[in-house]
């Protein structure tokens, strides 16, 4: 692969404060793409740029609340302003709750279908605007192995990500004439993320172990032996982002260490 096969592209990331998306903002910046932060938690995204900074990478933080289409209209365009174009938009903002169905509250069911499905959509249905112009882009959301196989205490949960697939393979075809790439990401366990840091101590409660049990039981169902990395997701979001993935298009890639496979 080139040497720095991201080099100058302009890339937007949601959720950049942390975890995935933070992880993938900084991976963009060392394969040369210039990157805008977007995230609710604005000091957290910061924090991400000041560190792209030091990598060399011009890099702006956007105050981006994905569930609502003002913000995220706002953000495109001043990213838009400032660099003159948007390459690549990574879909990383979400949330998760682990709940038994009858316990699932209607707020927090529509807070998670708002940040990780409606955040998603509105995101690709505004950056898609400046693609089409330019005839080129690539989009690429996180998704989960929770979008392939439902998972216990998960419905709400994998109900978004499965969502975040079909809306993929549906914006894929859209794109497609205009030669934007979308595809998903579908990372299994990645026990770094503040995420599994709140299922860590949902899943003590709920299996009646302890915490640091928790971990060991969902590794043992790994194949490979691990849990994921943001580096192996990143890995993949790179590879996305670059020419080498222009004839890949409306996939749901699983990086899951054989988990599902499907």
């Amino acid at each position: 692969m080139d040497v720095l096969p991201l080099k100058d592209k302009i890339a937007i990331i949601t959720g950049s404060a942390s975890g995935i998306g933070q992880g993938i903002a900084i991976r963009y910046a060392r394969e040369g793409a210039h990157v805008a932060c977007g995230d609710l938690n604005v000091e957290g995204a910061q924090k991400t740029v000041d560190e792209i900074k030091t990598i060399g990478r011009e890099s702006m933080a956007v105050r981006l609340d994905v569930t609502k289409s003002a913000d995220v209209e706002a953000m495109a365009r001043s990213v838009f302003e400032r660099f003159g174009r948007i390459d690549i938009l990574v879909n990383s903002a979400g949330v998760i709750s682990a709940n038994f169905i009858t316990e699932v509250s209607e707020s927090t069911w529509d807070a998670i279908i708002a940040v990780d499905l409606k955040g998603t959509f509105l995101c690709m249905r505004e950056i898609a605007k400046y693609m089409i112009q330019q005839k080129s882009g690539k989009i690429i959301s996180i998704s989960s192995k929770s979008g392939k196989k439902g998972g216990l205490w998960l419905a709400a949960y994998c109900s978004a990500k499965f969502g975040i697939v079909g809306l993929t393979q549906s914006v894929a075809l859209d794109l497609a004439p205009y030669k934007v790439n979308v595809n998903a990401i579908c990372p299994g366990n990645v026990f770094s993320t503040p995420m599994w840091d709140l299922l860590d101590v949902e899943y003590s409660k709920k299996l009646g172990v302890p915490p640091d049990q928790v971990r060991k039981m969902y590794i043992e169902k790994v194949p490979l032996g691990r849990g994921c990395t943001v580096d192996d997701v990143a890995n993949v979001a790179v590879f996305l982002a670059s020419s080498y993935s222009d004839y890949l298009t409306g996939q749901a890639i699983n990086v899951t260490g054989g988990q599902e496979v499907h």
